[in-house]
């Protein structure tokens, strides 16, 4: 399910990450090659979090703020980090936070939760 929320057909994730380098193209003077940059999403479950990537398509150097940056094939931008909790695990880093914890509603599978939490 999360692979599919992530790779998604329409391909709405995908341009979604590409605006990172949409963005320092226009705001940072980058001359990134969007068309050169794949995207690539995956769950790394050690660490419960999807990652997002672009990962270059050849080897190709990027303009940044001027510098250069090379970047070979099949080497990857690590753009998004998306932690996915338990519920469990969710109220306890909340109170870690110095937050209290309130009602919980989740769907009827607990795949998905809104948590209250009253501020300090």
């Amino acid at each position: 399910m999360l692979h599919a929320a992530y790779n998604d057909a329409q391909g709405v994730t995908a341009d979604f990450n590409r605006n990172l380098l949409v963005r320092a193209n226009r705001e940072l003077g980058a001359n990134f090659q969007l068309s050169q940059f794949a995207h690539y999403a995956f769950y790394n479950a050690p660490l419960q979090r999807i990652e997002m990537h672009l990962v270059s398509m050849a080897r190709q150097v990027v303009t940044l703020c001027g510098e250069r940056f090379v970047f070979e094939e099949g080497e990857s931008l690590h753009t998004e980090n998306s932690c996915k909790f338990t519920v469990p695990g969710l109220r306890d880093l909340a109170e870690r936070a110095g937050f209290r914890p309130g009602p919980v509603w989740t769907d009827p599978e607990r795949l998905f939760s809104v948590h209250w939490l009253h501020a300090p």
